[in-house]
């Protein structure tokens, strides 16, 4: 399973939301090329990017930040945010974007979305299956739409797509654990897919069930950042 730490973008700085809500924001760190370089260091290999000022824009804000960590380090890097045309997802992929991940665009416009996973192929584009009570969530999670977390999936497997960010909405950035009973039941019914867990990753238990229950990978957020897990504790998986 892959371990991939999280950095969200607001204003070029590395920030933590809770429940997506912007008026619940904790600054880490004024320099995330710092903190992907400290991850690196420490065995990591991939890197989940989040431009939260783009996901408000509707367009890319924080590619700047994207191309220095793509200059300075080797991360394997998977970008969203505000990627809501074609070549705004070639920018990202200029600026060093090893993979990105179509959000909302996903739900408001399937058509695009699975053009791209045409144009760019399904290696290069993740869909992002933000979740609230096992319904998609879309517009930086202020929204919810009428697709399930399952039927969303189960679309998308057919139009191409491989691999699906789950992002459970509700426990993201709170520190409580993350969905292992959703996880578990899209692996039984969709295990063809590759599923990356995200939101509530809290402790070393979690991310060892999560790996046993055959995710693809797990994404990490505030865990690290307020030491509940530590890069240490997770170097057998790197």
């Amino acid at each position: 399973m892959h371990i991939i730490p999280a950095i969200d973008l607001i204003n070029g700085q590395c920030v933590r939301l809770t429940e997506g809500d912007f008026a619940q924001q904790t600054t880490y760190d004024a320099d995330p090329l710092a903190v992907a370089q400290r991850f690196e260091q420490q065995g990591v290999r991939r890197l989940h990017l989040v431009d939260l000022d783009g996901a408000r824009a509707r367009h890319p804000v924080n590619l700047p930040v994207l191309e220095k960590i793509a200059r300075h380090t080797q991360l394997h890097i998977d970008f969203g945010g505000g990627l809501q045309s074609e070549q705004s997802v070639r920018q990202a992929f200029d600026a060093g974007a090893a993979q990105i991940t179509a959000g909302s665009i996903a739900v408001r416009e399937p058509g695009v979305v699975q053009r791209w996973l045409t144009t760019f192929g399904a290696d290069k584009i993740i869909v992002g299956a933000d979740f609230r009570h096992n319904h998609i969530a879309i517009n930086a999670w202020a929204d919810q739409s009428e697709w399930t977390l399952s039927a969303f999936i189960g679309e998308y497997l057919e139009a191409g797509a491989t691999t699906f960010i789950c992002t459970d909405v509700s426990k993201d950035g709170k520190l409580q654990g993350p969905s292992l009973p959703m996880y578990q039941e899209l692996r039984q019914q969709y295990p063809q897919a590759q599923l990356v867990a995200s939101g509530g990753v809290t402790t070393m238990q979690d991310v060892e069930v999560l790996a046993s229950s055959g995710m693809h990978g797990a994404i990490i957020g505030k865990a690290l950042y307020e030491g509940t897990i530590t890069l240490e504790q997770l170097q057998a998986l790197l």
